[in-house]
């Protein structure tokens, strides 16, 4: 939700109006230029994971269509490429990048300057460490062969101590906030910084084994997402769209229970992963019965964000920031309504053990997550190096290749994993026939997941502009093509360019 209350309700002396304006817009810099290297340190170290991460990806789809490529060294198996592919994404990019993001607004939203700076560059430094451990560690043989938490436990042994020192800094900031009321993305992102460290220690803990170590490993890979990566692209996306749009979000009491009812429903959801499994039936039905549940917060937020945006749709055509953030948070609906569903018992007789799963993931990790991510990366850091992206044409570049990858990735696996589903369950056809009707499909998932390569070294290339403060010096934000005057509420008339916000990006 945007920061800043609507102007409707008091009319003041124009003269006034000005100079309140420009004290929002001088705390607003000296907020955000606390913020400045925390921030650029996460996103820039989640950005060179998701690179690796997209080698990695690579590699692993096209081992589908060409199974004996890249045979010879056994790091280079598909064995070992996938879960480091899923490792670096998850704990590299949307992790770190996640941490970024959550960064400025935290400061933003408490209107205040960041504390424990020192706390943030010190998790810096020990993330990647235990990233760059893990990774190595699982492509020289060391997987705990868990899934989603495959890096070694002296990975882990720096990435906790990080998180903890984030929730640190978080806390300290929060005790020293210049607001009473919290806005609905502060209880978001709060809650992620206290559920994420919770979900990974509570795991990591040497008492499971046997069928309890396997709803213990779902109960946590399903709640990293749903406690530890949803909440931060939800607070992103009600923090983003009514900023951009400069209208106040649809309705703020539905934003609280949509946060409740998350936090209350998502984590008895992992285990429906084991339905058929050798677990206790109860459990498996608890588990449905509460994944149907989140209908309701999915609902509740999918309401609040898209009629936010109802009406100003056209709005997309120019700001990159709404493009994205509108995308995943469509996807967002998308992919909840979809896992809701995709829990009953007689949906997973077909899908289960198929490519539906992975494209399902796929909706829900890129779709979602990572398209809300670019999205506020490209509205945050014009606002804290104090300089503009430099090619509109690049960013549409960015924007198309992955949307249009991701979209043509999770079609064909949620399209070949449902026929794939419904041949595996009929005993007279040939196990070697369902693997050649899915080759068509797999091919269509490596173009996909190429087209997505490219927007992600794109879209590094233009960080590393912008970080580096290269190009042309402009005046104002950075669109896909000009914007008409007033469109975004801008304030220029009355605040001094140097110190107007920025808006609508």
């Amino acid at each position: 939700m945007a920061d800043s209350s609507s102007s409707g309700s008091i009319s003041m002396p124009e003269s006034q109006a000005s100079e309140t304006e420009v004290l929002e817009a001088n705390w607003r810099r000296k907020v955000d230029r606390s913020t400045k290297w925390p921030v650029v340190a996460f996103i820039a170290s989640g950005t060179f994971w998701l690179l690796v991460g997209s080698v990695f990806a690579i590699i692993a789809s096209l081992k589908f269509n060409m199974p004996d490529w890249l045979v010879q060294q056994g790091w280079l198996t598909f064995g070992r490429v996938r879960p480091a592919h899923l490792n670096t994404v998850i704990y590299g990019w949307i992790s770190m990048t996640g941490v970024g993001v959550a960064t400025w607004l935290w400061a933003r939203l408490l209107k205040t300057e960041l504390r424990g700076r020192w706390l943030l560059m010190g998790s810096v430094v020990l993330w990647n460490i235990g990233m760059t451990i893990g990774t190595i560690g699982i492509l020289a043989g060391y997987s705990r062969s868990i899934e989603w938490v495959e890096m070694p436990l002296a990975a882990f042994a720096f990435i906790v101590p990080a998180m903890a020192m984030v929730t640190a800094a978080f806390l300290i900031t929060l005790r020293h906030r210049r607001v009473h009321h919290l806005f609905i993305s502060v209880w978001y992102t709060g809650a992620a910084m206290i559920w994420g460290p919770f979900l990974v220690i509570a795991f990591l803990l040497p008492i499971y084994s046997g069928v309890p170590e396997s709803m213990a490993n779902w109960w946590f890979a399903h709640n990293i997402l749903g406690l530890w990566i949803t909440p931060i692209g939800i607070a992103a996306a009600y923090y983003l769209i009514p900023k951009v749009l400069g209208r106040p979000v649809y309705s703020y009491h539905l934003s609280y229970l949509g946060f409740w009812t998350l936090a209350l429903f998502y984590n008895w959801a992992g285990v429906h992963h084991l339905v058929g499994g050798p677990v206790p039936q109860w459990s498996e039905t608890v588990s449905i019965v509460f994944s149907m549940m989140m209908i309701i917060p999915v609902v509740v937020v999918a309401v609040n964000h898209h009629l936010t945006v109802v009406g100003h749709f056209k709005k997309l055509i120019y700001s990159p920031t709404l493009r994205f953030v509108v995308f995943g948070a469509m996807s967002y609906t998308a992919v909840s309504l979809q896992g809701s569903f995709q829990s009953l018992r007689f949906w997973q007789e077909v899908t289960h053990f198929t490519h539906y799963v992975v494209g399902h993931a796929h909706l829900g990790v890129y779709a979602f997550a990572t398209m809300i991510l670019f999205g506020a990366v490209y509205y945050i850091m014009p606002r804290i190096m104090d300089w503009e992206w430099e090619s509109p044409r690049l960013i549409s570049i960015h924007f198309w290749t992955v949307g249009l990858g991701i979209g043509m990735y999770v079609t064909a696996l949620t399209i070949g994993g449902t026929i794939q589903g419904f041949q595996l369950l009929d005993a007279d056809v040939a196990f070697l026939q369902i693997v050649e009707d899915l080759k068509p499909w797999l091919w269509a998932r490596s173009v996909g997941g190429t087209l997505m390569v490219i927007g992600h070294f794109v879209f590094a290339y233009l960080l590393y502009r912008i970080i580096r403060r290269s190009g042309v010096a402009q005046t104002g934000p950075t669109y896909f093509r000009p914007a008409p005057e007033g469109m975004f509420g801008s304030r220029a008339a009355d605040v001094k360019a140097s110190l107007e916000e920025r808006p609508g990006l």
